[in-house]
């Protein structure tokens, strides 16, 4: 999001309850965000996902989220299908292909640095992946990519998206057209190839338990009392690891600096910088940090990135990612570790691999791929986001107030109800007068 400085500078920020007009444009990207009191990341993104439409229905709620009463797709997963089923046995009768995951292309032959490493810097922004799901839709089974008509389909669906921003500013109209920035989805039905089925894995019983136990602005019907009811991107601190290298709705931005002997992966979201030493140095004991404590080697051309000690305390997929599981408060244990390969498969395209393991939470380790395109036109601007976070107090003002006021109407139906059931005042002074006027009628 925006807002402007006194000098008229467009400066990035997120603060959750206001947001001031601008319009700037970007490297061709337009974009406009306009003041909406009271309105807080929730309604936006909820409007976003009710408006955007890629063409095929993304991965509902992993197996093991909310009761069925309550199940459902997860917020920012794509509209329905507008391409009928596909009948999955002729389909790969005459297209094998779509079936068969290719190994990564070690065919190219990148530049070197002066210091002679494989040259990985640039600018990555993921928005071009933006809209492709997290996981899988079950029908698919083992399906790795879009037949032609869904392809077609869900270009139609991206163009769409492509051309939004323009047409509101255009039109003098705000809308989820200048928010989103989600240009492309590629033809893979999913991120997660591995387990073959494109889902993920099913929590342990303590990943499950643990999981129900989190707290986070994204959990429907919660309620609020201090910062410790909020996650971490609530609180504007960071969208954790390995969660901050998946697109989301915006805020995109990748960009992959080198020196000798480290690799800098600078985050637009948050401004996290993951630092990356290349080569086996030690690892201080006792120590964790938000985006783990990362080792870099080379394996030919690849970058290879091995990521632990990994603070908890952040979901390690965000719920905003299209597919992912809702909350946002799925654990991670002291076992989390993580495996990243950088591969680049031609001059403007980095094929990204990552596999997330965590015994203690995750019945079996999962593996995402997906292609990273070079943008050297796409900006930075600062993410301000804590120094506009009053939603933080907000939520816990009116869940409180909201609290006191259900209990007061409870309180005055209570006593409404036992005011009802108590018998009326003279007939309360009769039934007392009687037994006494019998007893002495008795005596006499």
């Amino acid at each position: 999001m925006f807002d402007s400085d006194n000098f008229g500078r467009i400066r990035r920020s997120r603060a959750h309850g206001a947001w001031d007009a601008v319009v700037v444009a970007p490297q061709g990207r337009q974009r406009e965000v306009g003041r909406s009191v009271g309105k807080t990341r929730d309604i936006v993104l909820f409007a976003a996902a009710s408006w955007l439409s890629i063409g095929l229905t993304a991965a509902s709620a992993q197996q093991n989220g909310p009761p069925p009463a309550q199940a459902q797709a997860p917020r920012g997963s794509a509209a329905a299908s507008v391409v009928p089923a596909q009948d999955e046995a002729k389909l790969r009768a005459e297209h094998p292909e779509l079936y068969v995951l290719p190994p990564v292309s070690k065919a190219y032959q990148p530049k070197k640095t002066p210091w002679g490493d494989p040259d990985l810097r640039g600018m990555w922004p993921i928005d071009s992946i933006g809209g492709l799901p997290l996981q899988r839709p079950i029908a698919m089974g083992d399906r790795v990519f879009l037949s032609e008509d869904e392809l077609k389909a869900r270009e139609t669906q991206m163009e769409r998206l492509r051309e939004a921003p323009a047409k509101e500013t255009k039109a003098g109209k705000l809308g989820m057209g200048n928010w989103v920035e989600e240009t492309g989805a590629g033809r893979q039905t999913s991120m997660v190839v591995e387990p073959k089925n494109g889902r993920l894995p099913e929590l342990t019983e303590e990943g499950k338990r643990l999981n129900a136990l989190g707290r986070s602005s994204w959990v429907r019907g919660q309620t609020y009392d201090w910062v410790t009811d909020f996650d971490s991107w609530d609180r504007c601190i960071t969208r954790g690891f390995p969660a901050s290298m998946l697109p989301f709705r915006y805020n995109n931005g990748v960009q992959i600096l080198q020196s000798p002997g480290y690799v800098v992966i600078n985050l637009e979201m948050i401004h996290d910088a993951r630092i990356i030493p290349i080569g086996d140095k030690p690892v201080p004991q006792g120590v964790t940090d938000w985006m783990g404590v990362s080792r870099g080697h080379w394996e030919g051309n690849t970058l290879v990135v091995e990521t632990d000690h990994i603070r908890s305390g952040a979901s390690p997929l965000n719920m905003a990612t299209i597919g992912a599981p809702p909350n946002n408060t799925i654990p991670m244990s002291p076992q989390a570790h993580v495996t990243e390969r950088f591969t680049m498969v031609g001059p403007n395209t980095i094929t990204y691999e990552m596999t997330y393991s965590d015994p203690a939470t995750w019945t079996a380790p999962y593996t995402l791929r997906m292609d990273w395109t070079r943008n050297e036109k796409y900006k930075f601007y600062e993410y301000a986001c804590h120094e506009g976070d009053e939603q933080v107090r907000n939520y816990i003002t009116s869940s409180r107030a909201q609290r006191a006021k259900e209990k007061a109407e409870a309180d005055q139906k209570a006593a409404a109800a036992a005011a009802a059931a108590a018998p009326a005042p003279a007939a309360a002074a009769s039934a007392a007068a009687t037994p006494a006027s019998t007893a002495k009628h008795k005596h006499s």
